[in-house]
């Protein structure tokens, strides 16, 4: 019995702390998913003016209505989408009817339609807030000579367009141009837990049977001799 004492408890410790793993995954992926439920909510929720000085910790989502005029100059933010395929995001300085300058996530339109003219003039959106979250050590640097962006890096497009740090991303646009809104879609806030979950359940499995395995060897090995 000595021989089984290591074996036995290797196979119940590792059997265990998978386990438990898989279980903290379990209450991880209620709690996203109530993340997410929260977020939902607060995207399709009515409108309000754009905050005085919104912040990222108070304001992400927030739902927003914007009257005001297109100006000059755009960015160009490569983007691939579903069924569509390449394209751009065209983000547009607009100037609010209370003199505030900000930038406006108007939407996609397909890579031929980079020439394409857009016009100015009066716009009106309903979106929401965000601190888009785009930018690591790989991010290639902008054309800005094209004005075309491989992220959007909210602060440099703020200093480029020479408005507020402040994205509205559109969900729903009186806008004369060929731009479809990429609203803000929860589906795209990674959401892996119930696949981490199963693996570790998995492992708790194989664990179990190549622990059980060696139990057997180990039996084997005793009545030989």
């Amino acid at each position: 019995m000595r021989r089984l004492i290591f074996p036995i408890l290797l196979g119940l410790g590792g059997v265990a702390i998978l386990i438990s793993l898989g279980v903290w995954q379990v209450q991880r992926l209620a709690w996203k998913e109530a993340v997410l439920a929260q977020i939902e909510a607060r995207i399709t929720a009515p409108p309000v003016a754009v905050p005085s000085d919104p912040t990222e910790a108070e304001d992400e989502y927030l739902p927003v209505s914007v009257t005001g005029d297109l100006l000059d100059g755009e960015i160009r933010v490569l983007v691939s989408v579903k069924d569509e395929g390449a394209g751009y995001r065209v983000i547009s300085p607009v100037l609010t009817d209370d003199g505030r300058r900000l930038l406006v996530d108007r939407g996609y339109i397909p890579l031929e339609d980079e020439t394409a003219e857009r016009p100015v003039g009066p716009i009106e959106v309903v979106g929401n807030l965000l601190w888009p979250d785009e930018v690591d050590n790989w991010t290639p640097e902008p054309d800005v000579a094209r004005g075309i962006w491989f992220a959007r890096d909210l602060p440099a497009m703020a200093t480029a367009l020479g408005t507020e740090p402040i994205l509205v991303v559109a969900r729903e646009v009186a806008d004369p141009s060929a731009v479809t809104p990429l609203p803000i879609d929860t589906s795209a806030i990674p959401n892996d837990h119930l696949n981490y979950a199963i693996t570790w359940f998995l492992l708790a499995l194989v664990w179990a049977a190549m622990s059980g395995y060696l139990v057997y060897r180990t039996l084997r090995r005793k009545e030989r001799v």
